[in-house]
């Protein structure tokens, strides 16, 4: 990632403690998104289903969060950013939540249960005049997610029992 990213925004958002809304516990199994995240943007996501994205929906608005994210039986907690409602820039006819796990996975996992805690808001949804300057915006967002999320409050939802099979 590069560390000369342009932004005026904030590159550290949310309160130092965790406050409500958050957190928001949220697994599914991974669903075949629109294909752009790794093709088109080179940067990929794990899509949840639209079950767990409209609950979800009920809670907060629509924009980009960030969080951690566990996939299947992998004791690893990850930091996640994810998009969550209609991709103005793709003109998405049906709300979607699509995480971006900030790892690198040797293959895909489809069908695999997903875990993600949901600790705070980055900013609303924006249309963009290109690509680049959506791809620019979500490395931001990457930046700040790994920001936040070093905050000890933060850092303490990665040993949530939420991670662990025995409590689910």
């Amino acid at each position: 990632m590069s560390e000369l990213l342009e932004t005026t925004r904030p590159l550290l958002v949310g309160p130092d403690i965790v406050s409500p809304p958050y957190p928001i516990k949220m697994k599914g199994k991974v669903i075949q998104g629109f294909g752009r995240g790794s093709k088109e943007l080179g940067i990929p996501t794990a899509n949840l289903p639209e079950a767990a994205t409209n609950a979800l929906c009920e809670d907060v608005e629509t924009g980009i969060y960030y969080g951690w994210a566990q996939v299947g039986d992998d004791s690893s907690v990850y930091p996640m950013v994810m998009s969550l409602g209609w991709n103005p820039y793709y003109k998405n006819e049906k709300k979607s939540a699509e995480v971006h796990i900030m790892h690198v996975f040797p293959e895909d996992f489809y069908g695999v249960e997903l875990r993600v805690i949901v600790l705070g808001y980055i900013r609303p949804e924006r249309d963009y005049d290109s690509i680049d300057a959506l791809i620019q915006d979500i490395n931001i967002d990457i930046k700040v997610a790994h920001l936040s999320l070093a905050r000890p409050s933060y850092i303490t939802f990665k040993s949530d029992p939420f991670f662990t099979n025995e409590t689910n």
